[in-house]
């Protein structure tokens, strides 16, 4: 028996793109010679840290904090292209999006990001396959608090159990769990084809 479900809210890097923050620091560290996964985390928690994930500070501080965390020298500019050149769209998932809109449902972008976002859709369009777009910079809250799964269930009219998440980060996948949400764990295109319909008929 399928789970009565009004909306769908999908994660952007990793799901609707190819996840460009995550690859993209990997290539940095590398570049730096460094390891790439220590890299990463650390300029995952600079992220959340300096307020830039949450729209509290310019992203100048974000990478400025970077730097003197981890002595790379590479430039502000050379930094954030190694990202935004990998958050390529994938038309599949963007597809089942309008697919989901036409049939009627509620479709929506739940997004840890910052201006990077507002800056891809200004040369893709991309959201105008949404309903809404919640980007932790513009809404001040990141999905590392469990409380914006509520936020935006309130906002979209919807409540928890009527809502579908679709994330590629386990951690924000059980932060949805807790508060009442469907979930799906985007791992690939054909698993995600098989869970979804266990959802949603079209």
């Amino acid at each position: 028996m399928q789970t009565t479900i009004k909306a769908v809210l999908f994660d952007f890097g990793g799901v609707i793109a190819e996840e460009g923050f995550y690859e993209g620091l990997l290539a940095i560290g590398e570049m730096n010679a460094l390891n790439p996964e220590a890299f990463f985390k650390t300029v995952d928690a600079l992220i959340a840290e300096t307020g830039y994930l949450a729209g509290a500070s310019e992203e100048a501080v974000f990478w400025d904090a970077v730097k003197n965390e981890t002595r790379i020298t590479m430039s502000n500019a050379a930094l954030r292209h190694e990202i935004m050149k990998r958050f390529t769209l994938r038309p599949g998932m963007i597809a089942y999006v309008d697919l989901l809109k036409s049939n009627g449902f509620i479709v929506a972008m739940l997004s840890d990001q910052t201006n990077w976002l507002d800056e891809i859709d200004e040369k893709t369009a991309l959201f105008q396959h949404f309903d809404s777009v919640f980007n932790s910079y513009h809404i001040h809250k990141s999905k590392r608090d469990a409380t914006v799964f509520r936020d935006v269930c309130s906002d979209l009219n919807v409540r928890p159990g009527e809502t579908l998440f679709i994330d590629d980060n386990s951690k924000h996948i059980q932060r949805a769990m807790s508060e009442g949400l469907n979930v799906i764990h985007f791992i690939g295109m054909s698993d995600f084809e098989k869970r979804i319909r266990k959802f949603v008929a079209l």
